[in-house]
């Protein structure tokens, strides 16, 4: 009745607004009113009501939803802490940025599934389990650490990516209901992504392909008749004169990461069986590997065309970025026709049975009563929320790559003098494009050279990780612990190197403005449990990774008795140290 009516109505009102009086129905509009045995002022009237009810129902289903997303944002509240640590994250390390696009995809799939079910609220209360498990999560997470270990494996229950599932699924269940929840189970899950590449890549996954990169790219350049003249393991670097290298970071990881779940949401979208859409998913992440080795080949040949010529040379760096955009436009292409092109399973886009009217959208008052509900429940951890939203400020290393450090500030936050050692130079390092490491030199009346240097990032780093990812492998690891400054006694992981040209002996060691702890990796199998964990956020007391080196020209001497003598050297060094003092410094 609604839509023929309507039709009526308005073309009848449109005539009149014109000065029309006669005004006569289509032979569809007089059949439907034999149809409904009404006379035509019962069907205008009818019509009228349905439209309005129409109106009205869709302004108290806006009204209702409102409702709901204000609760939402306010229950978020809690979730500040978790939320921080995310955007630090992603703020601080340009390979894990893309967490922060996932989680837009996320909420953005989420709603395009619920719009699909017509917005139904068929919420259930269980939804404040998932929500109290959230902010249980939330407040344990500062005091208690709870770990699982398989071998390399290290996995936080109390993730912060964790944390945003939890809640997400509770606040889903308690306002959508159960059945939005199994049809958004993609949606929803990607929120375990937040926190995008694991850390196990770095070992596993990133390394081996700094190698690859740079092998290929020197074979390619021998092979065109122009090979490097720089003959170390990871590094290839073209005349730095003007500003072009192909370094270890040069390994496509981040395109083949941003590429791999592009392919995987669009294997979604699509509705790919399961095995496409894995190939989606392993196309995508090695059409990312193959346009960095163009891209690298790319250079190659450039720099071999530039050389000799000024403008050429001069236009090196912009060049590298043209040829990275042209790529990638390529590929973005590429996506978009996948995305236009037909879906590759042809079954129903799984459209639910119409439910009742009255059931798919209830009262006003069921809908503000669970919303309701998680406002109140949200009461007591929205404090500490707001607080940590209050007085959270960006990790050191952000201010440093914001420009608040000068690289002769950072050079003057290290000691100027220790004991008898004085310092020779300073210098910085950096870790996916960002300043990551200070480090400063000491020398003394030995033929000795002692390293002193400090992670910045807020995480537990471990340098001997580090060493070994360039090729050094670290012997006779073991704890060792030192006499510092103020006789305080610090567990120091150290390890003895000998590469052919030098030997050294390094320690690590994680320190606050109170008192500095072992910085090993958790060994074994099975749960770890730890009643204080350690604090990497908190500013003015955070744990601020510290190591030392010394270091000597090579000999023969034995193993045993070179690592007994760089023993002695490093406690006279770290025994004039104040590390507590030096992590302060970089709080």
């Amino acid at each position: 009745m609604g839509r023929e009516a309507v039709s009526w109505l308005d073309r009848r009102n449109a005539q009149q607004d014109r000065g029309s009086i006669n005004v006569r129905p289509t032979s569809e509009e007089l059949t439907l009113q034999k149809e409904m045995h009404l006379p035509l002022p019962s069907l205008q009237a009818a019509a009228a009501s349905d439209l309005g009810s129409s109106l009205t129902g869709g302004w108290r289903r806006f009204t209702i939803h409102l409702g709901l997303a204000a609760a939402t944002l306010f229950g978020a509240i809690g979730l500040a802490q978790p939320l921080l640590s995310l955007w630090d994250l992603w703020t601080d390390d340009p390979l894990r940025s893309i967490g922060m696009l996932i989680v837009g995809a996320s909420i953005v799939l989420t709603l395009r599934v619920w719009r699909r079910l017509e917005w139904e609220l068929q919420g259930t209360w269980w939804g404040l389990l998932p929500v109290s498990l959230a902010y249980l999560m939330c407040a344990l997470q500062q005091r208690v650490a709870w770990t699982l270990v398989a071998g390399p494996v290290h996995f936080n229950l109390l993730a912060p990516k964790l944390v945003l599932y939890s809640f997400a699924s509770g606040v889903v269940l308690l306002f959508g209901g159960v059945r939005l929840w199994r049809r958004a189970w993609f949606p929803i899950g990607l929120l375990l992504l937040a926190q995008p590449v694991p850390a196990l890549s770095t070992r596993f996954v990133d390394l081996p392909l700094q190698s690859l990169s740079a092998h290929i790219a020197r074979s390619f350049a021998a092979f065109i008749g122009f090979p490097p003249t720089n003959h170390e393991l990871l590094r290839l670097m073209f005349t730095p004169t003007f500003g072009m290298f192909i370094a270890p970071g040069c390994d496509g990881l981040r395109g083949a990461v941003t590429l791999g779940y592009a392919a995987m949401i669009v294997g979604y979208l699509k509705r790919a069986p399961f095995l496409r859409w894995l190939f989606y998913v392993c196309g995508g992440v090695l059409l990312g590997y193959l346009l960095n080795l163009l891209r690298l080949c790319s250079l190659v040949i450039y720099y071999r065309i530039a050389v000799g010529h000024p403008i050429l040379e001069h236009f090196a760096r912009q060049a590298d970025y043209i040829i990275g955009a042209c790529l990638m436009l390529l590929t973005t292409l590429l996506f978009l026709r996948i995305w236009t092109g037909k879906a590759t399973d042809q079954r129903p886009d799984h459209q639910p049975r119409p439910l009742p009217a009255t059931t798919r959208f209830p009262s006003e008052r069921s809908s503000y009563a669970r919303a309701a509900g998680l406002t109140l429940l949200a009461i007591l951890p929205a404090y500490p929320g707001a607080m940590a939203l209050r007085h959270h400020r960006r990790s050191f290393a952000a201010s440093v790559h914001d420009g608040k450090f000068t690289p002769a500030q950072l050079d003057n936050l290290m000691p100027k003098k220790v004991g008898d050692f004085a310092i020779n130079r300073a210098w910085q390092e950096e870790a996916n494009g960002r300043v990551a490491i200070e480090s400063a030199a000491y020398v003394s009346s030995a033929a000795s050279e002692v390293i002193l240097g400090v992670w910045l990032p807020q995480s537990g780093h471990n340098m001997h990780e580090s060493w070994r990812a360039r090729g050094e492998d670290p012997q006779n690891r073991e704890e060792t612990v030192f006499e510092t400054a103020n006789h305080q006694a610090v567990p120091f992981d150290t390890a003895f190197y000998s590469d052919g040209v030098v030997d050294s002996f390094a320690g690590n060691a994680l320190c606050t403005p109170a008192s500095c702890v072992h910085s090993q990796d958790i060994g074994g199998n099975g749960l770890a449990f730890t009643l204080a964990p350690i604090d990497f956020k908190t500013r003015g007391s955070r744990a601020v990774s510290v190591f030392f080196r010394v270091e000597i020209p090579h000999t023969n001497n034995p193993p045993a008795a070179l690592r007994e003598a760089l023993s002695k050297e490093a406690q006279r060094f770290v025994g004039a140290v104040d590390f507590s003092e030096l992590s302060r410094k970089f709080q």
